[in-house]
């Protein structure tokens, strides 16, 4: 992790370090089954089916965090997963590519020094292609591999960059023309809830979030500057500059689709500011978007099962989804 201007104290990162271990404490949960949505092994969604048994119930397509870095997987959300299983909700786990030692750092552009050490966060384009995919082919596999599962009311979730993710798939329709993830019309979608994302590009860089990870996922070579749009906080970089158009849910607004973020006040991981700049955005758009700020939550007690604000998650899914 990066520091940020006012960078958390001692005891914030106690806080953050007793959260995260918490957190990835829980082992993981099996999937009731495994289907896969293209040919690569990381395009593969895990269901998980409503333990009460019930018919019709909604669906909630989770996208996992991790800064779209490999180490992180599918795996580390499934306790959540399962936390919704068991709260009523059909799960679909999705997995995607993401970056890795295996990506030429110069061409991801990471900076020199501090956070230019670990995988690259993210594959351009496969990362945006998988996401997409995942989504397009989810009603049909869902339906196969869930029969108890209602895919006329599919809610998307996501955590941090998972969360990013979620908004994205969320505003395929806004694209701009010519994008290959364009939709031509808006996505059969109840709503998307997105967990402490990081949802304004601008202000993600500008805050140095998760070292650097949003320039290595658009690719260009990292630039310095910090500024109060996509092009000066990219350093004006133009390969970087003319991806985020394609990837930032900060301009891809309004989108008409239902949207609900929530966020731990104490976040030292995706500071509350980052999804604040994406509520302000949408509200210049003309759209309204729920923000719940959690006191006293840091940034991964939203995917903890044993936290207080997992039961917030799932309230907000609820209130989209039925």
């Amino acid at each position: 992790m990066t520091d940020f201007p006012g960078s958390p104290d001692s005891a914030a990162r106690e806080r953050d370090a007793a959260e995260s271990a918490s957190a990835f404490a829980h082992p993981a949960v099996a999937p009731d089954r495994t289907a896969a949505y293209g040919d690569h092994p990381d395009q593969v969604v895990d269901f998980y089916a409503p333990r009460d048994g019930r018919t019709g119930a909604p669906l909630v397509v989770l996208l996992h965090g991790g800064a779209w870095r490999s180490p992180y997987d599918r795996a580390h959300v499934s306790p959540l997963a399962d936390f919704l299983a068991r709260r009523g909700f059909a799960v679909a786990n999705v997995e995607y590519r993401r970056g890795g030692d295996d990506i030429p750092r110069q061409r991801a552009g990471a900076e020199p020094g501090a956070g230019s050490t670990g995988p690259v966060a993210g594959r351009w384009p496969e990362t945006f292609d998988d996401v997409a995919a995942a989504l397009d082919a989810m009603p049909a596999l869902a339906s196969r591999e869930l029969p108890g599962a209602d895919v006329r009311r599919i809610v998307v979730s996501g955590h941090s960059a998972g969360g990013h993710l979620a908004l994205w798939a969320a505003a395929r329709h806004v694209l701009p023309e010519g994008s290959p993830w364009r939709l031509p019309a808006p996505p059969s979608l109840r709503g998307v809830v997105a967990l402490a994302p990081i949802a304004d590009f601008a202000t993600a860089v500008g805050l140095g979030v998760c070292g650097g990870a949003v320039t290595q996922l658009l690719g260009g070579e990292a630039g310095a500057a910090l500024g109060g749009d996509a092009g000066s906080a990219l350093g004006g970089d133009a390969v970087a500059v003319e991806r985020a158009a394609h990837a930032d849910p900060g301009v891809l607004l309004p989108t008409g689709i239902a949207t609900a973020i929530v966020h731990g006040v104490e976040d030292i991981v995706v500071p509350p500011a980052v999804s604040e700049a994406y509520v302000d955005a949408a509200a210049r758009s003309g759209e309204t978007v729920g923000l719940t700020l959690l006191g006293g939550v840091g940034h991964f007690p939203l995917i903890d099962p044993s936290a207080d604000a997992c039961a917030v998650v799932a309230e907000e899914l609820a209130q989209l989804a039925w």
